[in-house]
């Protein structure tokens, strides 16, 4: 791809995730319901309204695009997809009906099996997440949802950048060593983990936190590692794996030590790692 369409995918892909934030806090402030999906996980008016968002603005580039609340596409017709989409629409939709502000949208471009372009947008917060192959990570605060109209188009893109942070951003002087962990899907894995690297360490600090939030810490540098010992899928994992990587660090699955890859026949990641790549 060309640097232009390059920054044509990156300018579009916020646009529509701040796009589909108005449309998650538009439902977040009422009285939603929640449906059971067939595996349980809850499923909210917000998931629907963002997914729809999200499609539309990317189907214009042609490109397959493979979402949480999307059809379930065969495998045969995935394998031929060399470059597509990644998309949770609403990441964390726990956190969401509990109502602590800890979700987020993520839209990741993969290609060749690995995401190359990240956008994760925390709408509660205003603060936004994006990263390129080729430019880097970078955090932007107070990034309004109506701000999804001034940024549609590559020139403007370029002005996002000046006023944007550059990830990680500086490393706290003595900070001691920090684990990013998961708000509502602790396991006896993870707590075993901490211990372990409690003895070894001596001072570990432990952050919790919801839905890809806990690859913005690892990428901004608040975090050392983050540790998942349970299930999620690639649409859970793919922007925030492509930020922390053009931030300088690695997400590798735990028995191998190989990053993440992805649009595989079983869509379920194994567990892993994210975190500096001098630590991992």
């Amino acid at each position: 791809m060309t640097i232009t369409r390059d920054r044509e995918y990156l300018a579009e892909a916020i646009r529509a995730a701040a796009q589909a934030g108005r449309a998650i806090l538009e439902v977040y402030h009422t009285d939603f319901q929640v449906e059971d999906k067939a595996d349980r996980s809850p499923l909210t008016l917000a998931d629907k309204r963002s997914h729809q968002i999200i499609t539309a603005a990317l189907q214009p580039f042609g490109l397959p695009l493979l979402s949480e609340e999307g059809r379930e596409v065969p495998w045969q017709t995935r394998s031929d997809w060399d470059t597509l989409w990644v998309v949770d629409p609403l990441d964390g939709t726990k956190e969401f009906v509990k109502r602590n502000d800890e979700f987020t949208v993520n839209i990741a471009l993969v290609e060749n099996k690995i995401p190359v372009m990240g956008v994760i947008y925390v709408p509660v917060a205003g603060t936004l997440y994006f990263a390129q192959r080729e430019i880097g990570a970078f955090k932007v605060t107070g990034f309004d949802c109506g701000d999804a109209r001034r940024i549609a188009a590559p020139v403007v893109l370029a002005d996002l950048l000046q006023g944007a942070q550059r990830l990680p951003l500086a490393e706290p002087p003595g900070a001691a060593f920090t684990i990013a962990g998961s708000r509502s899907h602790g396991t006896g894995e993870l707590a075993r983990f901490v211990e372990d690297q409690r003895r070894r360490r001596g001072r570990i600090e432990f952050i919790s936190a919801g839905s890809s939030l806990k690859f913005c810490l690892v990428a901004e540098g608040k975090a050392d590692i983050y540790p998942r010992f349970g299930p999620t899928s690639e649409w859970d994992t793919a922007a925030g794996q492509a930020i922390v990587t053009a931030s300088g660090g690695s997400v590798v699955a735990q028995e191998t030590g190989r990053p993440l890859v992805y649009n595989k026949q079983d869509l379920l990641n194994p567990w892993f790692f994210a975190g500096r790549k001098e630590i991992l």
